[in-house]
């Protein structure tokens, strides 16, 4: 991340404990700690079942794969503020009531070469009635949304490993 550091320009900066950098010249220290991300299951009940609302991601990392609306949270936010923002700037939609978190996982987040390890805090949130229609896909960010049966869901087409811990968990608790 850094080559040389970013107060002195000294090429001793050094990495330690997969977190920190510190330079022995001016005493320079700087965490890479974790960022917090969202997503959100959002379930579409049904005669005898439900169905699961999922995104196909527009652009990298891990275009073409399946994910969960929801995103980093920014500075300044809660976790319930960046979910609430999240789900308008990529589905252009807002829950009529409040998302249950029911998991957490770390995760890596690797873009442009750089790793970010990221707590990621999952919710969910039963819809009746919504439709695909109901939605304003951000189409920068995602190509299309596709609701799924639990047994038509392939976990080898999700993007990142967190994703399909959490969505097994809601299986597990839900279905």
């Amino acid at each position: 991340m850094f080559n040389y550091c970013p107060s002195c320009a000294s090429k001793k900066i050094t990495f330690k404990e997969g977190k920190v950098f510190r330079c022995p010249d001016c005493g320079f220290i700087y965490y890479h700690n974790i960022a917090a991300a969202t997503g959100c299951i959002i379930s579409v009940p049904e005669d005898g079942g439900e169905k699961l609302l999922f995104l196909v991601r527009g652009k990298e990392p891990a275009v073409g794969k399946l994910d969960l609306p929801g995103g980093f949270v920014d500075i300044g936010e809660g976790v319930f503020d960046g979910l609430y923002r999240e789900l308008q700037e990529e589905i252009g939609w807002t829950p009529p009531q409040p998302p249950q978190m029911f998991a957490s996982f770390s995760n890596v987040y690797e873009y442009k070469d750089i790793k970010y390890n990221t707590c990621d805090m999952y919710f969910s949130v039963k819809v009746p009635n919504l439709r695909l229609e109901d939605l304003n896909l951000e189409k920068a960010e995602v190509s299309s949304a596709i609701l799924l049966k639990p047994d038509e869901i392939d976990f080898t087409r999700f993007a990142f490993p967190s994703t399909i811990k959490a969505v097994k968990e809601y299986l597990l608790i839900h279905c």
